[in-house]
């Protein structure tokens, strides 16, 4: 088994060097990177306009990671006041490791609809949420949390942009190496690997490596763009892939 890892760095290289420790085949192939988002700016007068009632959701470990440099480049940091809601463990523990504020986050699956059933979340009404994220995602949280009477607000502390590859070239490499298992954790990526692969390998190889994703939705995907062999994993962290891939 050869392991394709499309992971943006520094977590696909990571999982590709703990895979190789357990003497699998690894490669790590990075589909988009990371640049700082054009709304950073404005991130410490909307943190200190929050209040204790407030309501702050982090959507990734990059928005963690953008959010706390820009803060600490102008002698600020996270104020303690307002609750803090993650949308999985491993960004939770990334925004408690920078801040030492504790930070609610769902146990079992990284999605905004299971985030949306903490008990803490379920009256909301005149309270102000400041979401961080990257730019463009889903709007299932906000929407839901407007809905349920919260103030909503975004914050694009990153910007996620595709790498640029040539697909003939890369598809080659991937096939000849005998990659036979995917690693893509998010939709985007899935469908820009989907169309940088030219369509005789795509139907000959990309189509019939097993895919490893990280949610239903993104299984549901997958078999819309024609996998057969899918795999969901428990959650998009790395100890998950890798349990997932052992």
């Amino acid at each position: 088994m050869s392991i394709l890892v499309t992971r943006p760095s520094p977590a696909g290289e990571e999982l590709v060097s703990r895979l190789r420790t357990l003497g699998l085949v690894a490669w790590s192939f990075p589909l988009i990177e990371f640049t700082p988002g054009r709304e950073l700016t404005s991130l410490p007068g909307r943190l200190s306009a929050l209040t204790a009632d407030d309501l702050v959701f982090v959507l990734s470990q990059q928005a963690v990671t953008f959010a706390h440099a820009h803060l600490q480049q102008a002698g600020l940091r996270f104020p303690e006041q307002p609750h803090y809601f993650a949308i999985g463990r491993s960004t939770a523990l990334a925004l408690h490791t920078v801040t030492g504020i504790d930070v609610c986050y769902p146990l079992d699956r990284e999605t905004s609809e299971v985030l949306l059933q903490l008990p803490e979340l379920q009256n909301v009404q005149g309270k102000q949420a400041l979401i961080l994220r990257g730019n463009g995602g889903r709007e299932v949280l906000a929407e839901t949390l407007a809905a349920r009477g919260a103030e909503v607000e975004f914050c694009e502390c990153y910007q996620r942009s595709a790498k640029f590859y040539n697909g003939a070239e890369e598809a080659m490499r991937w096939h000849t190496r005998g990659v036979t298992t995917l690693v893509v954790t998010s939709g985007e990526m899935m469908q820009q690997l989907f169309s940088l692969i030219p369509p005789w390998y795509r139907e000959n190889w990309l189509l019939r490596c097993r895919i490893l994703v990280v949610s239903e939705r993104l299984a549901h995907l997958a078999r819309e763009l024609g996998w057969q062999d899918i795999q969901v994993a428990d959650t998009a962290d790395n100890d998950a892939l890798l349990r997932a891939l052992q």
